[in-house]
């Protein structure tokens, strides 16, 4: 809800001059996308740089993942038709399902077939980096395949990047500062702030991508989320 605050504020409001009111939309859905999805992925490496509490993250992550199977497609929905855009729930619906409830399922079978813990170890060892690989290399593809938008409109990128900026930091601070006023112990807290902050920027690059297109505004304001979010994440682990 602040993420869809902030892109109205600022895309029909204070930066209206400088983009034209149909783009200006579909910056704002990006930005609502990436705002709706909790990260489930990179926030046990921010997690492990802040020796947090590795239980705690998989339960957290896990609470995220069972959120989203239920709400993501709501609460996009919602917050896209209020600020006017149209989007197909198969789309939402179809991205859940890809992305949230089969590596869901695939984790509880594979849970579950190998029952010994050693078992279990053994395929999370050998599966690792695989794992890492994946998530670089969707990142990197990413970036490819926004690389001439990037580069030869870097103002766009800026306008983009403030209001995520602002989202970052508000997100955490609020999250950070109310575990201190709860005495919350520093295991727990730092990797419950970042995993508020983080975002799972697959899920929103997918369907900003599924509804919009490759080349939309939607897409490029997702992939300036992901452009964003590992510098102000380690920063904010640094913080903590």
């Amino acid at each position: 809800f602040t993420m869809a605050g902030l892109g109205i504020l600022f895309f029909e409001s204070l930066f209206a001059d400088f983009v034209d009111p149909n783009t200006a939309q579909e910056y704002i859905a990006g930005m609502i996308l990436l705002g709706v999805a909790p990260c489930t992925a990179m926030v046990f490496v921010w997690s492990q740089l802040v020796k947090g509490d590795a239980n705690y993250t998989l339960v957290q992550v896990s609470v995220n993942d069972l959120i989203m199977v239920v709400a993501f497609a709501p609460i996009a929905g919602f917050l896209l038709g209020v600020t006017d855009v149209t989007v197909p729930w198969s789309t939402l619906l179809l991205s859940v399902l890809l992305y949230v409830v089969i590596p869901l399922i695939a984790g509880y079978v594979t849970r579950w077939v190998l029952v010994d813990d050693a078992l279990i170890g053994s395929f999370t060892k050998k599966l690792k980096p695989a794992s890492i690989v994946g998530l670089l290399s969707t990142v990197v593809i990413l970036f490819g395949l926004q690389a001439t938008t990037i580069v030869s409109q870097p103002f766009v990128i800026v306008l983009i990047a403030i209001p995520l900026l602002i989202q970052t930091y508000m997100i955490f601070g609020l999250a950070y500062g109310w575990a201190y006023l709860w005495r919350i112990p520093f295991s727990t807290a730092a990797p419950a702030a970042l995993i508020g902050t983080s975002n799972f920027f697959e899920l929103a690059v997918a369907v900003a991508i599924g509804v919009f297109g490759l080349n939309s505004g939607a897409a490029l304001a997702t992939v300036v989320g992901v452009l964003v979010e590992v510098p102000v994440m380690l920063s904010l682990v640094a913080f903590a």
